[in-house]
C-alpha cells in the first residue's frame, strides 16, 4: 500500500494536501517534493507521513523527492509550526520562509557548479595519467593533500579548467561530494586577540548564565559600554568548536562591521545573512547551515527561522528595535522567536539594549528573564551631557538654530566630528504655493508628497509614486512655490554652506542606494578627520564614531502628540541612541535636543539620560491604561477600494468574535486611511490572557477563510503590532 503524505505549499491556504509516495519512495517530515497542484506542479513540504487516507477521494501522486534528506529538520518545523499558530498566518508560508530562493522555487538543492566541492578517490594514483598531464598531476595531488572537500571556486583560482577536471573524474581519480558527504571547511584562525574586560564587563560577563540548559538574560548596557565585546568573549567562552551560534542585528548597515569584527576575533567561521546578499549567496550560506558547519552567523530579521542543527546561543543585538518585526506577509518577531528558539535548543539567549524594550522589561519583572547591568562606558569614556535647546522664537536655517550652529562650528575647530540627526529624507516634506496655498499630495495616499530638490521630484514615501517637481502652482499658475519644513537634502546643503571647508556626509536610504555606499561613507567617518554626519535612523544605532563629540538633533517633538500608544517609548530610545553616538572616545560629548516644548516632562526626564527611570514611568502608564505588555494585542486589518467596504467587512467581523474575554476597539479608519489607493480600516483586540485572544482570532481565521468577501477587500491579522494608528 502506498504512503499517504500530507504536504504544505507556498500558499496564502490554511489548509494542508493528501498525496500518495509510490512504494519506495521513503518521505520524511520536512523534505522538498514536486507535486501536482491544479494543472501545474509546485514544490511542497512534507510536514506528516503515515497520514490516514480520505475517503472516497483518489490523491495523486507525489511526482519526486527533490533530495533525499529533509530540507528542513524537526527543530525547524516544530518552531515554524508553532509560530503559524502564534501569528495566525498559513503554514505553508511559513514553513518556505525558512528556505533561500532557489528552494523555494525548486531548484536543487547545492550551489552552482562554481561553489560544487570535489574530493580525491581512495584509489587514486597519478600513475594512470599520461606523462605530459602536469596540470592534472597538480589538481590530482592538490585534492590528495587536502584533508577536506575543496571548493571549485578555490581549485579554479589556483588555474585549473573544467576540462582537466572532467578528465580526472571520467577516469575515477577524483568525484563530486554529495551535499549529505560535505565536510566542514577549515575555518580561518582569528587575526586578533580581545581587549582584556573592564571590572564592568567581567562582572557583567559572570552574571550571564552558562549553558547548556535555557536562559534569557536582558543586557542591558549603556551606550559605549561595550556590549559587542561582551557578545564576543561569551561565544568565545561557550561555544564548542562544532556548536553554531546565531548573532541578530536590526539593519543590514549594520552587517558588514559587525561581520569584520566577528571575523577579526572568531574566525572565519562567521557568515552573515540578510537581504542584501545574491541568491547564490543566501543557497550557500544556508547549505552551511543546514549541514551542520559549526557557522557563527550574523544576520537580520529572517535569521532566526534557518534550519540550525547544533544552535548553542543566540545573541540579539539592539533587541528593542522595531526592525526585529515584519511588517507585511507573515507578521513575526524576530526577537520573541529567538527566546523560543533557545528553549527548544536548550541554550542562552541574550537580549542585548542600551534601551530595552517595554515587553522585556516587564519580562524581567515578572521573573522570566534575568536583567544584567553595564552601566559604565569602557575606557575613560563618560555618558554624553544632554542639552534641551529651546527654538521656540529662534530664527531657523535648515533646521538648526543658532546656538546649535556655534556649537557645530567650535567641534570642528577643535578637529572633532559632528552628528546632526534629522528623521525626515528629501528636500522638505512639503512644496506649497504661498499664493493660493495649495499643498503636493499624493493622488494614491492621504499624505503629502515629499520634496527631493537633487532631482526635482515629488515622491510619496508609502507608495513610491512620483512627478516633476513643479515651479508655477497647477492651481493658480502662481510662482511663489516653496518647500515648507526640513529634510536630509536641506540641512546638508545649509551645513555645506556654512563650513565649506568640512566634508557633509549624509546618510538615508536615498544616499545609499548603491553598493557599497555605506561603508565608504562610514569609512571616511572612522578615519577621525573632521566632518558632519547628516543622517536618519540610519545613524542612530549600532554604529561606533570615537571622534563624533557633538550630536545636534534638529527635532526631537515628533513623538510627543502621536496617536500610537507606543510613540513616546519609541521616541525615548531614538533620542537616547542617537545621543549615544557623542563622547564614545577620550573626548567628552555633548548632545543637543532641539525643541519647542522644552518644558515637557518626558524630555526633562530624557535630559537626565536615565533611560530605567523613564521605562518604569512608562510600564505605569502602560499599566493604568491596560495596554501592552500587560494585555495582549491583535490588530484586525481590512483594506478595499472604498472605505465603507472596510468599514462594513470589520463590523461584521466585529459580531462574529465572543464578547467574553475580549475587549474590541473600532473598527476605525487607519491613520494613513488611504494608501496605494486602498482604504484601510482596522479592529484592535484586546484581553488579558493571551490563550483566549489566540484562540479567539484562531477560530476567527477559520471562519473568514470561508466567509464570501465583498469584492476587492483583503484582510490581515498582526498579533502583538507595533503600529496601532
Amino acid at each position: 500500500m502506498s504512503q499517504i503524505v500530507r504536504v504544505a505549499l507556498n500558499r496564502p491556504l490554511r489548509r494542508l494536501f493528501d498525496y500518495t509516495a509510490a512504494d519506495g519512495l521513503a518521505l520524511l517530515p520536512g523534505q522538498r517534493v514536486r507535486v501536482p497542484f491544479g494543472p501545474r506542479s509546485t514544490t511542497g513540504l512534507v510536514v506528516e507521513t503515515g497520514v490516514t487516507p480520505p475517503e472516497n477521494i483518489t490523491l495523486r501522486p507525489v511526482t519526486e523527492a527533490l533530495e533525499p534528506w529533509p530540507a528542513l529538520p524537526r527543530e525547524t518545523m516544530d518552531l515554524l509550526s508553532w509560530a503559524s499558530g502564534y501569528y495566525q498566518h498559513p503554514l505553508g508560508e511559513c514553513l518556505f520562509m525558512a528556505l533561500p530562493p532557489a528552494l523555494r522555487k525548486g531548484r536543487a538543492s547545492r550551489v552552482a557548479d562554481e561553489d560544487s566541492f570535489w574530493t580525491a578517490t581512495d584509489t587514486a594514483s597519478d600513475t594512470a595519467l599520461p606523462g605530459n598531464a602536469r596540470k592534472q598531476r597538480e589538481l590530482l595531488a592538490m585534492l590528495q593533500r587536502a584533508n577536506a572537500p575543496l571548493p571549485w571556486s578555490h581549485l579554479r583560482q589556483h588555474g585549473f579548467s573544467k576540462a582537466q577536471r572532467q578528465t580526472l573524474c571520467d577516469r575515477g581519480l577524483i568525484r563530486e561530494t554529495a551535499a549529505t558527504e560535505k565536510k566542514p571547511e577549515k575555518t580561518g584562525e582569528p587575526t586578533a586577540t580581545l581587549p582584556m574586560l573592564t571590572d564592568a564587563q567581567q562582572k557583567a560577563m559572570d552574571a550571564l548564565p552558562p549553558r547548556p540548559g535555557f536562559s534569557a538574560s536582558l543586557l542591558y548596557g549603556i551606550t559605549g559600554s561595550g556590549k559587542t565585546e561582551l557578545y564576543l568573549y561569551y561565544l568565545g567562552r561557550e561555544l564548542s568548536d562544532q556548536g553554531q551560534a546565531l548573532v541578530l542585528v536590526p539593519e543590514i548597515n549594520l552587517t558588514p562591521q559587525t561581520v569584520a569584527r566577528f571575523r577579526r576575533y572568531l574566525g572565519d567561521r562567521v557568515v552573515a545573512w540578510h537581504s542584501a546578499l545574491n541568491d547564490r549567496q543566501r543557497h550557500e550560506t544556508w547549505l552551511r547551515v543546514r549541514h551542520g558547519e559549526p557557522v557563527i552567523l550574523i544576520g537580520t530579521r529572517s535569521a532566526v527561522l534557518l534550519p540550525f542543527t547544533g544552535l548553542e546561543a543566540i545573541i540579539v543585538d539592539e533587541e528593542h528595535d522595531s526592525s526585529y518585526k515584519q511588517g507585511e506577509g507573515f507578521r513575526y518577531s524576530a526577537r520573541d522567536l529567538a527566546v523560543f528558539r533557545a528553549r527548544q535548543n536548550h541554550c542562552p539567549v541574550i537580549l542585548g539594549s542600551a534601551t530595552p524594550s517595554l515587553e522585556s522589561l516587564q519580562n524581567v519583572a515578572s521573573g522570566k528573564y534575568q536583567q544584567v547591568n553595564l552601566t559604565q562606558r569602557v575606557g575613560d569614556a563618560k555618558p554624553p551631557q544632554i542639552r534641551l535647546l529651546d527654538i521656540r522664537s529662534r530664527p531657523i536655517s535648515g533646521g538648526l538654530s543658532r546656538p546649535a550652529m556655534e556649537a557645530i562650528r567650535a567641534t570642528l575647530a577643535a578637529g572633532q566630528q559632528v552628528l546632526v540627526y534629522i528623521n525626515r529624507r528629501g528636500f522638505a516634506p512639503v512644496l506649497m504655493c504661498f499664493d493660493c496655498g495649495h499643498i503636493a499630495e499624493c493622488p494614491h495616499c492621504d499624505t503629502r508628497l515629499t520634496y527631493h530638490r537633487r532631482d526635482r521630484a515629488l515622491r510619496c514615501h508609502h507608495c513610491d509614486y512620483q512627478q516633476p517637481a513643479f515651479s508655477h502652482c497647477p492651481k493658480c499658475t502662481g510662482e511663489a512655490c516653496q518647500p515648507v519644513g526640513q529634510g536630509t537634502e536641506q540641512t546638508e546643503d545649509v551645513l555645506a554652506s556654512h563650513f565649506p571647508d568640512s566634508p557633509v556626509l549624509r546618510i538615508d536610504r536615498d544616499s545609499t542606494q548603491r553598493k557599497g555606499s555605506i561603508q565608504s561613507i562610514l569609512e571616511r567617518v572612522n578615519s577621525g578627520k573632521p566632518c558632519i554626519l547628516v543622517g536618519t535612523q540610519m545613524v542612530a544605532k549600532g554604529h561606533d564614531f570615537p571622534n563624533v563629540t557633538l550630536v545636534v538633533v534638529v527635532n526631537a517633538d515628533g513623538g510627543l502628540f502621536s496617536v500610537d500608544f507606543r510613540a513616546p517609548e519609541q521616541m525615548v530610545q531614538t533620542l537616547l541612541q542617537v545621543s549615544g553616538r557623542a563622547g564614545r572616545g577620550r573626548r567628552p560629548g555633548q548632545v543637543l535636543i532641539q525643541t519647542c516644548h522644552s518644558d515637557h516632562p518626558l524630555l526633562t526626564v530624557i535630559a537626565q539620560g536615565n533611560y530605567l527611570a523613564i521605562a518604569q514611568q512608562l510600564l505605569s502608564e502602560r499599566e493604568q491604561g491596560r495596554l501592552p505588555p500587560y494585555q495582549a494585542m491583535a490588530v484586525l486589518r481590512a483594506e478595499a477600494p472604498d472605505m465603507e467596504r472596510s468599514l462594513t467587512f470589520l463590523e461584521d467581523v466585529r459580531e462574529l468574535l465572543p464578547g467574553e474575554g475580549l475587549e474590541l476597539w473600532g473598527p476605525l479608519p487607519a491613520t494613513i486611511a488611504r494608501k496605494a489607493g486602498r482604504h484601510r480600516a482596522q479592529l484592535i483586540l484586546q484581553s488579558p490572557r493571551r490563550g483566549r485572544l489566540n484562540q479567539a482570532l484562531r477560530q476567527l481565521c477559520l471562519r473568514l477563510d470561508d466567509y464570501r468577501l465583498p469584492t476587492g477587500l483583503r484582510w490581515l491579522v498582526d498579533v502583538d503590532p507595533l503600529e496601532t494608528g
